[in-house]
């Protein structure tokens, strides 16, 4: 376990710029905007040899206790009360304000050690500056520029001092047989909502205003006996529609997520059906070659009537991944949730699946004898052998002669087959064709002065007996 450090302050002090100084990374959002950062994000500082510690980035405090900005708010005390120090971040341009008090005054009331940090101090009076906020009774205030990395050393030094050896806060693990599931999906489908469902409290800021979470955000989880790490993202829209520039940086740590992940939940809501929205993120997903669950969210509540036209529209408009399972659940009263990982555990383990060349060539011998593919210009395509490519998705490479000429049809009649014998359900599967190459190719047929007198000695008896 190790110490946990939080970053406390108004919005657009500059907290997410030295969360990723800190850690040395891009994790969290960075805009002039105020208020891009609404859920809470962890990351590790290793900066000091032998002495990381856990740091998380929270939304700003606006003073507000309602709507997204209280729960922003809630946020950020969650993460203050719990951590062993406090980094209170104020704005040294700005100047102290009368948030900052309000702000101060709560945190003395958590008697959490603070440490009180006068960000974008870089081309400003500093003296004056730190003179303004000598009222708030902190004698090793810090003038610090994290978009410049300057007082990060004196930061550091004085945040290790006050941490103690041992801490609460746990990390995300390198452990490779954690299941890691992103969750994608439009806006306002309820993707929040289900993490919190899983997590059993509320780690995500849920809501009704569709683009609630902008970052993605991951958790680990341990669930009967299983790991796990749940990606929240934001949601995704066509590219047309992205216009302001934070939701162009939320897009991108999206697809991000999708990369990183290895099952995709694309979650759809039963009372809007398959919208154009819904497949451009599915597109995302079949583009990474990831495992794939449809879970349709909201169906509690639905008519049979209104099921049953929701199950025709999934089946019609989704029937090129007919290969995903569909899970019907609900994410605000949790039900569904043992069929949905039962469903993840399937495509996982399909994705995943190992192959043996021998059992790939025997395929392709079954397949070919089955169904043999059609004679174009002559000529049929033979696959000799095959054998695993790689896996998440499954690749197969298949090596013979003409292969070219198979056509997109029988291409997914091979698909079918493999997913059909060796019970794939879940995931993409890639078949790449491979052609022995002619070592004759580029190779000129030179005669000889012996064969050119034999060839011309049958040209002139074939004349001969004409």
């Amino acid at each position: 376990m190790l110490p946990l450090v939080a970053l406390v302050g108004r919005p657009n002090v500059g907290k997410s710029t030295l969360f990723n100084a800190l850690t040395r990374t891009r994790d969290a959002l960075v805009h002039d905007e105020p208020g891009v950062t609404r859920d809470r994000n962890y990351g590790v500082c290793r900066l000091v040899e032998g002495r990381p510690f856990v740091l998380v980035d929270t939304g700003g405090i606006a003073g507000e206790d309602e709507g997204l900005a209280g729960a922003t708010a809630r946020q950020s005390r969650a993460a203050a009360e719990e951590a062993d120090l406090v980094l209170f971040v104020v704005d040294g341009r700005e100047g102290a304000s009368a948030l900052d008090d309000d702000i101060l005054r709560w945190l003395r009331k958590l008697s959490k050690p603070t440490l009180l940090i006068v960000n974008k101090s870089d081309g400003i009076d500093l003296q004056s500056a730190m003179a303004e906020f000598a009222r708030y009774g902190f004698g090793d205030a810090l003038p610090v520029s994290s978009a410049h990395r300057t007082g990060i050393d004196d930061l550091l030094a004085k945040a290790v001092r006050l941490l103690p050896e041992e801490g609460t806060a746990e990390t995300l693990d390198a452990d490779p047989k954690r299941v890691r599931i992103a969750f994608v999906g439009r806006p306002n489908v309820g993707k929040s909502t289900l993490v919190n469902r899983i997590l059993g409290e509320e780690r995500m800021i849920a809501s009704e205003v569709p683009g609630t979470t902008r970052d993605s955000i991951a958790v680990d989880l341990e669930r009967d006996g299983r790991k796990y790490r749940l990606i929240d993202t934001a949601g995704l829209r066509r590219r047309s529609k992205v216009e302001e520039a934070v939701e162009k940086f939320s897009v991108f740590k999206t697809l991000q997520a999708i990369e990183q992940c290895q099952v995709a939940v694309l979650m759809l809501d039963a009372s809007e059906g398959v919208t154009d929205q819904d497949a451009t993120v599915l597109g995302a997903v079949l583009d990474a070659g990831k495992a794939l669950v449809i879970a349709i969210n909201k169906w509690d509540g639905r008519s049979d009537y209104e099921r049953q036209q929701a199950e025709t529209l999934v089946a019609r408009k989704l029937s090129f991944v007919e290969w995903a399972e569909n899970v019907r659940i609900s994410a605000l009263h949790g039900s569904g949730l043992r069929e949905l990982f039962r469903a993840i555990h399937r495509a996982h383990a399909s994705a995943t699946k190992v192959f043996s060349t021998a059992d790939v060539t025997r395929a392709v011998e079954a397949a070919y004898e089955a169904n043999p593919p059609p004679v174009v210009r002559g000529h049929v395509a033979k696959m000799r052998f095959a054998h695993p490519g790689a896996e998440s998705p499954p690749t197969f490479i298949v090596h013979g002669t003409r292969l070219k000429t198979l056509s997109n049809t029988y291409q997914r009649y091979l698909e079918n087959f493999f997913r059909k014998r060796f019970k794939l359900v879940g995931t993409p599967i890639r078949f790449l064709f491979r052609e022995g190459e002619n070592p004759y190719k580029d190779k000129k047929n030179v005669l000889t002065d012996r064969q050119v007198a034999k060839k011309q000695r049958l040209i002139r008896r074939v004349k001969r007996a004409k």
